[in-house]
């Protein structure tokens, strides 16, 4: 994983387009740059333009029009250097069901040239890597969905690559394994690894990503950090009250007649989330009709959205 040159990002996107059959737009002009030793992550609906981009940057399909390098070399002219120092990991299942998990991994260090002695140690590391010791002595097409998964997910460990394209990887996984795997990205990543992710579970964008970019209908609608993303993009702030001596039920009222334009929830017994977009004038105002009325306060805290509550605004409203 080491970087040929810094004068250019990993991955440059210019006014990327695709068209199929001349009449629908997958990609309408996508412009975004990654530099080495980060994740990014790209975010969107289905049918927004993911699978497309990735098929793009894995030269797998080419552009109706628009530039794409990657490592500074054009996709179209150069796709077989290109293809030599990437890693993807496809939504699709994909396995050798008649090859143990052993034989598989070993099947694919050999494929990408790795000799004996360092094909044995490397196939040991990743098994172990991936939590894969009781299982290495079984055939594919004998486990889980899960368990297939995380195979899949390893075997592109089996080769040196400088850009990995992860394509929604923990799809099957329990939390466990989930974890697991982000904290193995992470360490790469520590090293100089780039990868390109897409998820649908926004706790992992947030958890993993340096960057990430939002894409509907095929154009980019926002691209920041997820803090970022949060604070520039957020309509709601959820405020988190806490009442003593009182019922939540019992003081529902007086929060419907102030929050009157707010999702207002019950929380436990004596609380409540008021999801706002006037979050401090709406506490401002709690706190006074709650001092006329002699209500205690046990806790108030103002959280954030979270990256998903901003990813379904930004996508229902556009």
């Amino acid at each position: 994983m080491v970087k040929e040159s810094n004068d250019y990002p990993c991955i440059q996107v210019s006014n990327l387009r695709k068209e199929y059959g001349g009449k629908r737009i997958a990609l309408n002009g996508i412009s975004f740059s990654v530099d080495y030793g980060k994740v990014f992550g790209f975010l969107g609906p289905n049918g927004a333009g993911k699978s497309t981009t990735i098929k793009i940057l894995t030269t797998l399909l080419n552009p109706s029009a628009g530039n794409v390098f990657i490592f500074g070399k054009d996709v179209i002219k150069q796709a077989s250097d290109i293809r030599k120092k990437i890693g993807v990991v496809s939504q699709q299942p994909s396995s050798e069901n008649n090859l143990t998990v052993e034989r598989a991994l070993d099947l694919y260090g050999l494929l990408w040239g790795i000799k004996g002695n360092a094909r044995y140690a490397k196939v040991n590391e990743i098994i172990d890597a991936f939590d894969l010791q009781e299982i290495r002595k079984t055939k594919n097409d004998e486990l889980s969905i899960g368990q297939k998964r995380r195979v899949q997910v390893a075997r592109e460990f089996m080769h040196d690559m400088d850009l990995l394209f992860l394509d929604e990887p923990t799809v099957g996984l329990d939390p466990s394994a989930r974890r697991m795997l982000l904290d193995y990205i992470k360490k790469q990543v520590k090293s100089g690894l780039t990868v390109f992710f897409t998820t649908h579970i926004m706790e992992e964008a947030e958890y993993l990503c340096d960057e990430v970019a939002i894409i509907n209908r095929g154009k980019i609608i926002a691209f920041d950090t997820p803090n970022g993303l949060k604070h520039k993009y957020s309509e709601n702030n959820i405020i988190d009250l806490k009442v003593k001596d009182a019922t939540a039920l019992s003081i529902l009222p007086r929060i419907n007649n102030i929050a009157y334009d707010s999702k207002i929830e019950i929380n436990g017994v004596n609380g409540f989330k008021i999801k706002s977009v006037n979050s401090q004038q709406i506490l401002t105002k709690i706190m006074e009709d709650f001092s006329k009325n002699n209500i205690k306060i046990d806790s108030i805290t103002i959280e954030p959205a979270s990256l998903e509550d901003v990813f379904l605004n930004m996508v229902n409203n556009k």
